[in-house]
């Protein structure tokens, strides 16, 4: 999943980015409004960040603009304000959840979670896809029964897959999704991981079709 921090505070931008990164997450940050609106309006990111407080452009007119655009993509706001009117006024502009600083960063992710799993099932986070069980909320993984370890960037690659099971997902896609917009590395890294994943979940559950990308199947050949 990739995300875009949109705030001005260069300590806490870096500090939620190396945090999410952490976890997983592709990040790209930002610390102005005009700069988060143009990268949100032209990167595939799959949730903002984004602050109120901002030079440039504030907040409330980012995701407004966002919005009466067109775009859907989950936006947490941020705040150092307290009280129901900012709350209020930045869900009308279209935001879907609100923290105020300073907030816990457990708590953070908890909510950038809740959000993507609104975004992506609707319901339940753990998808059965054959004998394979992904539970994107635990960040678990099983197969027949048995737990696979995977590492950050392993489930996020895994994730791109089973949001979409039985459909073809080009490399371009994850790759857009799973590395930040500063990678400029060998396209070849998704490959790398696709394999990895072959080695930990067995080789029938990721399908190469060539020329177009990868297909979980979630049973064995």
């Amino acid at each position: 999943m990739r995300l875009l921090i949109v705030e001005d505070e260069r300590r806490l931008a870096l500090s939620l980015a190396k945090g999410l990164m952490a976890e997983g997450f592709a990040v790209d940050v930002a610390h102005d409004g005009r700069e988060g609106l143009h990268r949100a309006q032209e990167g595939a990111y799959d949730l903002v960040v984004l602050d109120i407080m901002l030079p440039g452009m504030n907040g409330y007119r980012v995701c407004a603009a966002l919005r009466a655009a067109g775009c859907e993509v989950p936006i947490l706001m941020l705040t150092a304000k307290d009280g129901e009117y900012d709350e209020a006024e930045g869900l009308d502009t279209g935001a879907d959840d609100y923290l105020t600083k300073p907030f816990s960063y457990v708590v953070l992710l908890a909510r950038v979670r809740a959000l993507l799993r609104r975004r992506g099932q609707g319901a339940s986070p753990v998808v059965r896809v054959g004998d394979l069980v992904v539970d994107r909320g635990a960040r678990r993984v099983e197969r027949d029964g048995s737990e696979a370890a995977l590492t950050a960037k392993e489930f996020s690659v895994l994730e791109q897959l089973v949001v979409r099971p039985g459909e073809v997902v080009s490399k371009a896609e994850i790759l857009e999704h799973v590395w930040d917009f500063a990678y400029e590395g060998d396209p070849n890294i998704v490959e790398v991981y696709v394999s990895a994943l072959r080695r930990k979940l067995g080789a029938g559950v990721i399908e190469t079709v060539r020329g177009a990308g990868y297909r979980l199947v979630g049973s064995r050949a």
